[in-house]
């Protein structure tokens, strides 16, 4: 049977070429297979830095890319040049982790540190935000060894109890929208010469306090909401001053 095959393909040439090609392209052995490529790209992309290797790349080598750390991750901003290189606006941030910059706006000094201590949940959050925004944005390079990764990359409690604020933070501002949700809120405008007024189309407005916001923000704050005529007995209403009590516009 096979003898009557590699005849007949011996009388078509174009089959027989085919064939040919084939069988010596199954057997060829790539140099570099796909495995040990894969691999590779993962220890490219799992490169550890220490501090003083990640300040070698802070822009002021034309030779080297310019990188940054956030949250002990790293990035390669190098086509952000115009902003992270010398002389740019966010130049700051090259060559280093200061992830607590990106909330306080502290650039100097001890403003340009990975430390978190003391921010609140919303601030957590919005690092962790920043941190989303590069990953999007340019290229993860590797990791940064210190408070935030071991030694050999792994994340540290530091990084884990971060994750879990910024999670935990979410969660509040959900539920704060909801609470908030159920009392609706003052209509506002401001300008320049007139200044500010606050008013309801139904109701009347209150300054009410925001049950989470020391969970959130670390501070009491206030918002303003309307509120019917049978609702104004409620304790923790407060009348705007100089304002009417059955008032639905007052002046602030």
């Amino acid at each position: 049977m096979a003898t009557v095959i590699i005849k007949r393909l011996a009388k078509s040439p174009f089959v027989l070429i085919t064939v040919l090609v084939t069988l010596a392209a199954l057997s060829f052995t790539p140099r570099f297979p796909f495995k040990s490529f894969s691999n590779s790209l993962q220890q490219q992309v799992q490169r550890l830095f220490t501090a003083e290797e990640l300040a070698l790349y802070n822009g002021t080598d034309d030779t080297l890319p310019i990188l940054l750390g956030i949250l002990g991750s790293v990035f390669d901003v190098t086509k952000g040049k115009s902003h992270y290189g010398v002389g740019g606006g966010y130049h700051h941030f090259s060559g280093r982790d200061a992830s607590r910059a990106f909330v306080s706006g502290n650039f100097t000094g001890d403003g340009l540190t990975d430390s978190l201590r003391g921010l609140s949940s919303t601030e957590v959050k919005s690092i962790v935000e920043w941190r989303e925004f590069y990953f999007r944005s340019y290229t993860f390079v590797g990791k940064l060894v210190g408070r935030y990764y071991d030694s050999e990359g792994n994340p540290t409690k530091s990084l884990k109890g971060v994750e879990a604020k910024a999670a935990r933070g979410t969660q509040l501002l959900e539920k704060q929208k909801k609470e908030e949700a159920k009392q609706p809120s003052c209509n506002s405008r401001w300008s320049q010469g007139e200044g500010g007024e606050v008013w309801c189309d139904d109701g009347f407005p209150r300054l009410v306090q925001r049950p989470l916001e020391i969970a959130l923000t670390g501070k009491m704050s206030k918002r303003c909401a309307c509120f019917k005529e049978d609702q104004l007995s409620e304790t923790g209403l407060e009348v705007y001053e100089g304002c009417d009590y059955l008032s639905k516009t007052c002046r602030v």
